[in-house]
């Protein structure tokens, strides 16, 4: 075998091989370090012996003994159990083990075993059923009955994440030796000044307590030390591109016309919020710089941020350069597109949308030609096509900028000369998230709502009220007077396999039974992400032509649709859902002076019931962040589909305190060392493999 280092494959690794590498990959295990760091989750304590004599019912401790007899047994129904007898010198212990008879080749008698688990009655006799268990090596006098050689049990026991045929067992018969190999040689990247001052473990010892502690407190002071490692990586990495961003790039001074700004500002159909004109000032005040702005724009959903984003690009127009904005969805872009063109064109701005559908590629006038006559270019990823051509960009707008990799939004600002950047959420993401994720981008909130707009009104639907429900909104279309609609959102399209999601309503179904059996005297469309471009564009502006009363979709709905006569958001199994995806699914409704409604259907009344109650009486995206932060952790908190969030093994973002520490410390080093790490080339090579899936600042 090759020498073993940190970087070697884990197929290399004795006892792993090709297959069990291909199990690990699901894990995101790929080498011997990314073993090393994958941390347990919780631990069994495994730590109290016991003679057998002394065994209780309901006990869970560690029984050293000798193997007495194997027997495999067969029921009447041809179920298959092992019957092992282990014997010390106080008594005997039955150990039943169900459907592992492969354990016969292991465990034979006359060996010494150590039994962990709990002990339990099986046919009216004390016994393990399915402990773990390893087997002693060491000769009887020469044992001791507290052997750091214990890794599965008579201590506490790690228990790992697993994926399908990698348990917890396999992952510790495996880190152990790995420990072994490498820990005397590794070398600790943290520098040991912050070590001391911070009175962290060094990196050796935290990574033996973290996986094998002797007690609760090791375990503690371990997770501790790996969770500052975490966050301080993040923290340099985002402090250092500030730095860099602050030293080295120029944008473009954009000149702003104040009087015909002025005059744009007061023909608009509403009257901005404090809030909005606030951000301007901030906004104007960036672009008139040298130095190009890097601000991150949140606001709850339908707050006016794309307002914002019009004003900003009109000065831009007005400063004698070109716009763009891109958004994650085909549907979001068609929204901006149509905000822009109401607002902008009036005023002689000349908007182009570029989609899939409208490529540079399929379009012969932008193929091979720069194009000056458009203002503002609106669009989606295709924005990124080569052969669009950008002579005088001077801002790009990105729209939820976490659904983008770091590479395309790169290659947007790299169209123009350092433009000016704006980023746009309407994702509530808490304080401490924000100034962690993007320490380097210069944040505006804007929290008021625009004049006129009524609360939405928020129920928990358990299931027997489900069909009174129903019959609510169908009186509530069937209101003339007031034109009402409704969107009915499922998690999934289609029904799923995976046992767990059975229950789980998908959108093409839940279609079909709508359609024929609750609402048949109802017109319903059907929206998803698998449509193509042109089939959702005719199934929105039918629906908002209100040719379709009720639109079953999936979440992509989300973000992007604007139907002000949308009063009624139905939410299926909306305990899947984060609470600031909810409240995400429920700005899309409450849009006009009309009373609006979201109904959150629940499975069962349990925790995440009566987190759901929470939407009924909290109306503010922050407030809702900062409590799914702590009710579900945040590697939950926005769904599996928004890939631009960190997820941490042990740190938290609502860990402030530890936020807070790590900031100071990465501050301080870099100022120490004049924000060149060179001079510490441990910590150097660390920070260049960590991967901040960050907007690239500009």
């Amino acid at each position: 075998m090759k020498t073993l280092t940190l970087s070697t494959p884990v197929k290399d690794l004795f006892m792993v091989g090709p297959v069990y590498a291909k199990r690990l990959a699901r894990l995101n295990l790929q080498t011997a370090e990314d073993l090393l760091h994958h941390y347990p989750f919780r631990y069994e304590d495994y730590r109290l012996f016991s003679k057998i004599r002394q065994l209780q019912a309901k006990e869970v401790v560690t029984v050293v003994g000798q193997i007495i007899s194997f027997e495999n047994i067969y029921t009447k129904g041809g179920k298959k159990f092992q019957k092992i007898i282990v014997a010390d010198e106080t008594g005997e212990i039955q150990v039943i083990f169900f459907n592992q008879p492969f354990l016969k080749k292991t465990l034979k008698p006359g060996l010494r075993i150590s039994l962990a688990g709990r002990v339990e009655f099986f046919n009216a006799r004390l016994s393990f059923l399915n402990p773990e268990y390893e087997l002693i090596k060491e000769p009887k006098a020469k044992l001791n009955i507290r052997s750091e050689n214990f890794i599965h049990t008579g201590r506490l026991v790690p228990i790992y994440p697993e994926t399908a045929q990698v348990s917890s067992r396999w992952l510790r018969s495996r880190i152990a030796p790995l420990l072994n190999h490498l820990l005397p040689s590794l070398k600790d990247w943290l520098p040991a000044s912050i070590q001391v001052k911070e009175q962290l473990l060094n990196l050796q010892t935290a990574l033996k307590q973290i996986h094998f502690p002797a007690n609760p407190a090791e375990a503690k002071a371990a997770k501790t030390r790996l969770a500052f490692d975490e966050l301080f990586l993040l923290q340099l990495a985002s402090l250092r591109r500030r730095h860099h961003w602050q030293q080295q790039k120029n944008g473009p001074p954009l000149k702003i016309n104040k009087l015909a700004l002025l005059k744009f500002i007061q023909k608009l159909p509403f009257v901005l919020t404090d809030d909005q004109k606030q951000v301007l000032r901030e906004i104007l005040g960036d672009l008139i710089k040298n130095q190009p702005m890097n601000r991150l724009l949140q606001g709850d959903v339908g707050c006016g941020k794309t307002v914002v984003a019009a004003v900003a690009a009109y000065a831009t127009y007005l400063a004698g350069y070109q716009s763009v904005l891109m958004a994650p969805t085909e549907i979001l872009a068609n929204q901006h597109y149509q905000t822009f063109k109401t607002l902008l064109e009036p005023f002689g701005l000349k908007i182009k949308l570029i989609t899939s559908g409208t490529s540079p590629s399929k379009d012969k006038k932008l193929k091979n030609k720069p194009e000056k006559a458009v203002d503002i270019f609106i669009g989606t990823h295709a924005l990124l096509y080569p052969h669009l051509e950008l002579k005088k960009l001077g801002l790009v707008i990105i729209d939820e900028q976490h659904r983008f990799g770091v590479e395309q939004r790169a290659k947007l600002i790299k169209k123009g000369k350092n433009p000016h950047l704006l980023i746009m959420t309407a994702t509530p993401i808490p304080r401490t998230v924000a100034l962690t994720l993007y320490g380097d981008l210069n944040l505006s909130i804007i929290k008021q709502m625009p004049q006129g707009r009524r609360q939405v009104k928020t129920w928990v639907v358990p299931p027997q009220k489900r069909a009174a429900a129903y019959n609510w909104i169908r009186k509530q279309i069937k209101n003339l007077e007031e034109g009402n609609q409704a969107f009915i959102v499922c998690p999934l399209i289609e029904p799923s396999t995976v046992e767990s999601l059975k229950d789980i309503k998908a959108a093409k179904e839940e279609f079909k039974n709508l359609s024929q059996k609750i609402f048949p005297d109802l017109r319903l469309g059907l929206l998803h992400g698998r449509l193509k471009s042109r089939e959702k564009e005719t199934i929105i502006n039918d629906f908002r032509l209100k040719k379709i009363d009720i639109l079953v979709a999936t979440p992509v709905v989300e973000v992007g649709i604007d139907i002000p006569d949308a009063t009624i958001m139905v939410v299926e199994g909306a305990d899947r859902f984060g609470l600031a995806t909810l409240h995400q699914l429920r700005g899309r409704v409450g849009r006009s002076h009309k009373q609006s409604y979201c109904l959150l259907f629940a499975s069962q009344k349990d925790k995440s019931y009566q987190r759901l109650k929470l939407m009924e009486t909290c109306h503010q995206g922050m407030k809702l962040a900062e409590m799914d932060l702590k009710w579900r952790g945040p590697g939950e908190l926005y769904g599996t589909a928004q890939h631009g969030f960190i997820k941490f093994k042990l740190a938290s973002f609502s860990d402030s305190q530890l936020i807070e520490k790590t900031h100071q410390a990465a501050l301080g080093l870099l100022e120490k060392e004049n924000y060149n790490l060179k001079n510490l080339p441990l910590l150097h090579q660390k920070l260049e493999k960590v991967t901040i899936k960050a907007v690239e600042p500009n």
